[in-house]
């Protein structure tokens, strides 16, 4: 695009007639009133209903005392890049404890998923080579591909036989990558199949379980213990720590050579001041609550099968996800807008996912369950919900 200011106001424009149009919104919500995964819009109280704080932490006073009493003891900023002077005793000991986590050998903080995955695969892949994603990846994975070089060929979305056709046809293939459990149809990708796959290519499998980790699985390790898979079946794994840990930032586990290679490679970790020590203790004692509070993972899934129960019975129409993540495709994004602030009339706030963010024709809303809400504002939700889909259809 030309730097014509005519031409930025004619493309905002044709966002906003085709209600694609993005904004954020201000939630001033306290800390007492977050915890209860509600949100405050100017000056009123709503349940939250699309956040990514699956199991409650990210208000929880342990993580708060935790970055408070590092902040006073360490400082607010690391002042450097990892490889500089910026890692201190609060990021090597988060690395271990991750690592120790996810029964890898060792793990490698980066700031933002985002950026992990940019330096996975810009590290892993290069020209000549070729890089096999799903189609419904997350956009890192796809502009890590399209960063490194290397040729992207995407398979059909959980089709494990088109990933297999698609490699046994390519002798370049260097890397396989795909979401663990995918942030906007909630369903979980085959991994299974794809770890055989990529072990008989000898390609690397990268898994980005930034939705998995904390919610899926007998400890919460994500979609690899829910597949019963092991470090050799998935050896690259992403996690990020702003989702089910209620902190900030991201991480690679895998092998003691492969976080020595990216620590040489991965430009996005290299060229970068490390996160706060303070986010990193946040971090460790939201990975203790974690653990030690089974009781939110259990009471996550009960809720999503409540939540799925109701909608059945309702005749609202749900995308095939047994997480916490519960997709009702509305197609048009105007109906999906529409459908958004019907909801937010009756006090909840259930965000309308539109394109780019997922392909045309399946806006939708994106219903994200968390482990602090209520039996009553779930069943509250549903009934403003089916009544949301009827005016959408009308």
């Amino acid at each position: 695009m030309r730097r014509e200011p005519e031409a930025l106001r004619a493309a905002l424009a044709d966002l906003n007639a085709r209600s694609l149009l993005r904004r954020p919104v201000v939630d001033a919500a306290p800390i007492g009133v977050a915890a209860r995964g509600h949100a405050l819009r100017d000056g009123r109280e709503i349940v939250n209903f699309c956040s990514n704080d699956y199991l409650g932490l990210a208000r929880h006073p342990e993580l708060a005392a935790a970055m408070s009493a590092a902040a006073l003891a360490l400082g607010s900023g690391a002042g450097a890049a990892h490889l500089v002077s910026g890692h201190g005793p609060e990021h090597e000991l988060l690395e271990r404890e991750l690592a120790e986590f996810t029964g890898r050998d060792r793990a490698l903080l980066f700031s933002t998923g985002y950026m992990a995955n940019l330096g996975v695969l810009v590290s892993l892949a290069g020209r000549d080579e070729t890089i096999l994603q799903d189609k419904l990846n997350h956009a890192s994975l796809i502009d890590g591909a399209q960063l490194s070089g290397a040729r992207l060929r995407r398979y059909a979305h959980l089709d494990a036989e088109a990933a297999a056709q698609a490699a046994q046809a390519d002798s370049a293939l260097a890397v396989i990558a795909t979401d663990g459990l995918f942030s906007m149809d909630g369903d979980i990708a085959p991994l299974p199949q794809l770890a055989a796959l990529a072990r008989a290519q000898r390609a690397w499998l990268v898994v980005d379980d930034a939705h998995a980790l904390g919610v899926l699985g007998a400890g919460g390790r994500g979609s690899c213990e829910h597949f019963g898979l092991t470090d050799d079946d998935v050896p690259v794994l992403v996690g990020t720590l702003g989702k089910a840990f209620g902190s900030v930032g991201a991480f690679v586990a895998g092998s003691a050579d492969l976080i020595d290679w990216l620590q040489q490679r991965a430009r996005t970790a290299i060229y970068t001041t490390a996160l706060p020590q303070a986010v990193a203790a946040a971090t460790r004692a939201a990975l203790r609550v974690a653990q030690r509070d089974s009781w939110r993972r259990e009471r996550l899934m009960e809720l999503t099968r409540r939540f799925r129960d109701g909608a059945a019975a309702r005749g609202i129409a749900l995308g095939a996800s047994s997480s916490p993540i519960q997709p009702v495709i509305v197609g048009d994004a105007s109906r999906a807008l529409a459908a958004s602030q019907s909801l937010l009339k009756e006090g909840f706030w259930v965000s309308a996912i539109r394109p780019p963010t997922v392909p045309a024709g399946t806006a939708r809303l994106r219903v994200t369950l968390s482990a602090v809400h209520s039996d009553a504002e779930v069943d509250a939700l549903l009934v403003a919900l089916a009544r949301a889909m009827q005016e959408a259809a009308a």
